[in-house]
């Protein structure tokens, strides 16, 4: 009797189809009396299909759960952000917008009628909630002080008989961000090691404080290792104040979290330390934690071992039985952006005086129901959340930066990075200045408009980006943040049909061009005139593309900007070259685009 040799498994079969095949072809070699029936409607094929199903599944998910292990090729955003954390890169969630907003007071003349009355220029606190027209809400980040000498004064009202002033208008200029305050109160039981705690509301854009019912204060930080904090004081100093409005002190943080974002909410993360660590010794005993060192001796026979230097941290104080009170901020829209005077009211004023005895007499009263606000720059930023391609890019190009800055791409990834709660560029490039005799950086940047659109960034988003990146910048470079411009382009093209209807084809290859051209070009970037060709003649119906034209759009609802494209194409008319401070930009696909078709 012979026998039958064992058919090797076929491991590269994973598909459904290739699966069954080697499973007909299993039955048919070793049990050919037992199963002899394989049409579609016996028994035989119901579990081999069965069988085939269960491993193209099986087959699915380890491929899916292998890829999503990796960031490059990872699909789903969660764990691009986990991802992206792994690698230094902390997703920032929704971003702000920010701007400076213009107030104004009516101030009651003093007895001379010759200035305001000191008494009654009134301190707009830090807190303050001003509104604008389309909904959204904005926070005042600093006093605005009328009593500032430097403030723009004009006499608003005068005595018909006398013409002696009798009320001033004080202009006065204050930052503000996007967004409202919340609270959330949340019952600690007994003490669990890393408690983690979610703030299920969306649209948090950051974490303002965290306080214990015994009135501990937890304080947010990177990375659980870090136990010291940088708060920033106000400066007493009258000879440095005007320079430097604050200073900044390091605190000790026993009591401390990380966050984190998982489907649109954050996520509040302690330490495993108990309250018992604040009486023990942050550091060991060091006659404890000595190691033999040899060959040394020039220098000593001991070191320190470094893991138990700092052993009883235990990466920050948890919470226990208490209760947290988290004070949060977050954006009211999805549209955080607002033009030009489109902040127009002040929703709840906080207002003190320097004599608070005068606070709730007529005139003070007067001078609160007096004030008006707007903004004379838009509050921009980024609307629009990262894609998921957006992170990608972003953390590939942080990593190599290692909290430093010393090449170009560092300086841009850097400032993708920065906390949401100083605002959002949307488009960022950087390049050495060549006229320069130092190491000096030209930054342009873009912000994102209340539609979605690239526009100027103003002046206190460029200021804020300004001082984030001087943290991690070269000593011997300098940096300069410059606008970038914004040039409105349109495609014209000519196709030739394959015989299908030419109205079809016209409406496939123009939706083809929108769906590739409906975003927003990075500053500097080339437009490929070979990409619009390929889009063209992948386009079902199309033959073949005689024409394509770039026509420039400026003037009226486009940029005013005039972008000569003739002078900007490459000489074997392949692309067009675009200048280091511009980014091109079709703003409205559905017009902007236009064919005909042979």
């Amino acid at each position: 009797m012979s026998i039958k040799r064992k058919v090797p498994i076929r491991y590269t079969n994973r598909d459904f189809d290739s699966i069954r095949e080697d499973l007909v072809q299993y039955a048919k070699r070793y049990y050919p009396d037992t199963f002899k029936d394989f049409s579609e409607a016996s028994f035989g094929s119901l579990m081999i299909d069965t069988v085939a199903y269960v491993g193209d599944m099986l087959s699915f998910y380890v491929d899916y759960q292998a890829n999503e292990s990796f960031l490059d090729s990872a699909v789903e955003s969660n764990n691009i952000i986990r991802l992206a954390k792994e690698h230094g890169y902390k997703f920032q969630g929704p971003a702000s917008a920010v701007g400076e907003v213009t107030f104004y007071s009516l101030i009651p003349a003093n007895s001379t009628g010759l200035g305001p009355d000191v008494r009654y220029l009134p301190i707009l606190k830090a807190g303050t909630v001003v509104g604008s027209s389309g909904g959204g809400s904005y926070i005042l980040t600093k006093d605005v002080r009328f009593d500032n000498p430097k403030n723009f004064i004009i006499a608003a009202r005068t005595n018909p008989t006398t013409g002696i002033p009798t009320e001033y208008a004080v202009k006065s200029k204050g930052p503000v961000i996007s967004g409202k305050y919340g609270v959330k109160s949340i019952d600690i039981g007994a003490f669990q090691k890393f408690r983690k705690l979610t703030i299920d509301e969306t649209k948090v854009v950051e974490i303002i404080s965290v306080v214990d019912s015994e009135g501990h204060e937890y304080h947010e930080v990177e990375y659980l290792s870090h136990d010291v904090i940088y708060k920033s004081v106000p400066n007493k100093d009258s000879n440095t104040r005007d320079n430097a409005p604050s200073l900044m002190r390091p605190f000790n943080a026993p009591r401390r979290f990380t966050t984190e974002r998982k489907d649109g909410r954050v996520i509040l993360q302690f330490g495993q330390g108990s309250d018992s660590l604040l009486s023990t010794p942050k550091l060991s005993e060091p006659s404890n934690v000595v190691l033999q060192r040899f060959g040394k001796s020039y220098v000593t026979d001991t070191s320190f071992d470094p893991s138990d230097l700092t052993g009883t941290d235990k990466l920050g104080i948890g919470p226990a039985n208490t209760t947290l009170l988290i004070t949060y901020r977050r954006n009211t829209s999805s549209n955080a952006n607002a033009a030009v005077g489109a902040v127009n009211k002040i929703t709840s004023a906080i207002v003190e005086f320097n004599d608070m005895t005068i606070s709730n007499d007529v005139n003070a009263q007067t001078v609160i129901r007096s004030m008006e606000c707007g903004n004379e720059e838009p509050i921009n930023g980024s609307i629009t959340n990262p894609t998921v391609e957006d992170i990608r890019r972003r953390t590939i190009d942080f990593f190599p930066t290692q909290n430093r800055a010393v090449t170009a791409s560092d300086y841009e990834a850097l400032a993708y990075a920065m906390p949401s709660e100083f605002g959002s560029i949307k488009k960022c490039h950087i390049v050495r200045d060549q006229d320069s005799l130092k190491r000096n950086l030209n930054m342009y940047v873009l912000a994102e408009s209340t539609t979605g659109r690239l526009e100027t960034a103003n002046s206190a988003l460029k200021d804020n980006l300004k001082t984030w990146l001087n943290r991690y910048r070269m000593i011997n470079d300098t940096i300069d943040i410059l606008d970038a411009k914004v040039a409105n382009i349109g495609i014209e093209f000519e196709v030739v049909s394959d015989g299908t209807n030419r109205f079809d084809v016209l409406d496939e290859a123009t939706r083809t061009l929108q769906e590739k051209f409906n975003r927003d070009f990075f500053i500097g970037e080339r437009l490929k005139i070979t990409d619009i060709y390929t889009a063209l003649n992948s386009a079902r119906g199309v033959s073949d593309v005689t024409k394509v034209k770039i026509t420039n759009k400026s003037g009226g609802r486009y940029a005013q900007i005039s972008f000569n494209v003739d002078n900007h194409m490459s000489a074997d008319g392949r692309y067009i070259a675009v200048p280091d401070n511009v980014a091109l930009e079709i703003k409205f696909p559905g017009t902007d685009i236009r064919g005909s078709v042979k």
